[in-house]
């Protein structure tokens, strides 16, 4: 499987599909998901374009979370492209559920909680830097 760096061209006829932390994957496909006893990988759903969870609708190099939605508890890169894949209508996290894990740095794949990414302009585990115009949309995600 090739893994598409952040220094690669995006293309954005082509995307990658659902991610993993190793590339894309096919969420159908055991073997492309991470042994359970060692924890869950989470994927990556939409039109990605690269392993770091960029999407066909945002993809700068500060492009590196995916949001775990309300409504269906999956991944995805964005408000855009839950809205064209899903096949439901998204719903913002409660303001109760600031402690849930809802978004994934796609530079090292942990997860933080609401409350931590609210707080962030960067990934607490690996420094890499969060787009801060994320912060227009937060209303579509959390309350």
């Amino acid at each position: 499987m090739t893994r598409r760096g952040p220094a690669d061209p995006v293309d954005p006829v082509d995307p990658v599909g659902p991610v993993g932390p190793a590339g894309p994957v096919d969420p159908a496909a055991p073997g492309d998901r991470a042994d359970p006893a060692e924890g869950e990988v989470p994927v990556v759903h939409g039109p990605t374009v690269d392993a770091q969870t960029r999407c066909i609708h945002y993809r700068t190099p500060l492009d590196v979370i995916a949001l775990r939605f309300a409504c269906c508890g999956e991944y995805y890169p964005c408000h855009l492209c839950h809205e064209e894949t899903a096949g439901h209508a998204s719903r913002p996290w409660p303001a109760s559920s600031r402690h849930e894990s809802a978004v994934l740095c796609g530079v090292c794949w942990s997860e933080l909680t609401i409350a931590q990414y609210l707080q962030a302009e960067d990934c607490p585990y690996c420094a890499a830097a969060f787009n801060p115009g994320c912060a227009l949309h937060h209303e579509l995600y959390f309350e």
